[in-house]
């Protein structure tokens, strides 16, 4: 099955020491996606096409412009204005009349949908999203398949809440009426009961501020902070 081509990555995630085994293929895929996009495959005409087209998110934008290429985003930045302004010159030049009169529509220009569309795009959240939601397939597909993968799944640190979320819904699709049942029963557990040995971290990183517990071992806390945010904030990467 096709799903099998993915099931390296995502046992290597539920395998791997985090607090969320998703946040962890999501991020190795955002770092493969931009390393991509930074290297060699600018300069190929396929790919120059749809960064001209799709352009960058704000996010991903700024992490390209950390990264050393400085002349490979330039090219990339320089073929997308090209574009930009040649479609928007062309559709610009049909003026739309005002609205005018008591009862005003409400109305988006095709200059106002094409900047609506571009701000909604980007090639690198595509390049994740195409993978991504096969990783997401996998994880069912494995559940169904192989018991180990549910030891692993039960052991793991769980996830942050908006990935809970994908999993909690997900499964609808996925897995028949006793077996989704089954998937919620053990999918609350881990989440819940990581959530709650964070939080207790948070507790007791914030109780180390007192001076009556200056002397008291930092436990598990010291990283409480990051670890907490990973779990509320899904798009956070620990530095």
């Amino acid at each position: 099955m096709a799903e099998q081509l993915y099931t390296i990555p995502v046992n290597d995630a539920f395998e791997s020491d985090c607090e969320c085994p998703i946040c962890a293929m999501h991020a190795q895929l955002e770092r493969n996606a931009i390393e991509y996009t930074m290297g060699p495959s600018y300069m190929e005409d396929d790919n120059r096409a749809m960064t001209d087209k799709l352009g960058f998110c704000g996010n991903h934008m700024r992490i390209l412009y950390g990264e050393k290429n400085r002349l490979g985003l330039a090219l990339m930045m320089k073929t997308h204005t090209d574009k930009t302004i040649k479609d928007l010159k062309a559709l610009s030049e049909n003026k739309p009349s005002a609205s005018t009169g008591l009862f005003k529509k409400s109305t988006v220009s095709s200059v106002g949908e094409y900047i609506k569309k571009l701000e909604s795009t980007c090639f690198i959240c595509q390049r994740i999203d195409n993978t991504f939601d096969r990783y997401i397939d996998t994880i069912f597909h494995l559940w169904k398949k192989d018991p180990a993968f549910i030891e692993k799944f039960k052991n793991s640190k769980g996830f942050c809440t908006y990935h809970y979320g994908v999993l909690y819904d997900y499964g609808q699709t996925k897995l028949n009426k006793e077996a989704y049942s089954n998937f919620l029963d053990i999918l609350n557990k881990v989440y819940f009961d990581n959530m709650e040995r964070v939080n207790g971290d948070i507790s007791w990183f914030i109780d180390k501020f007192d001076y009556r517990f200056k002397e008291e071992p930092w436990k598990n806390s010291k990283d409480a902070l990051p670890r907490g945010i990973i779990k509320t904030n899904h798009t956070f990467v620990e530095q």
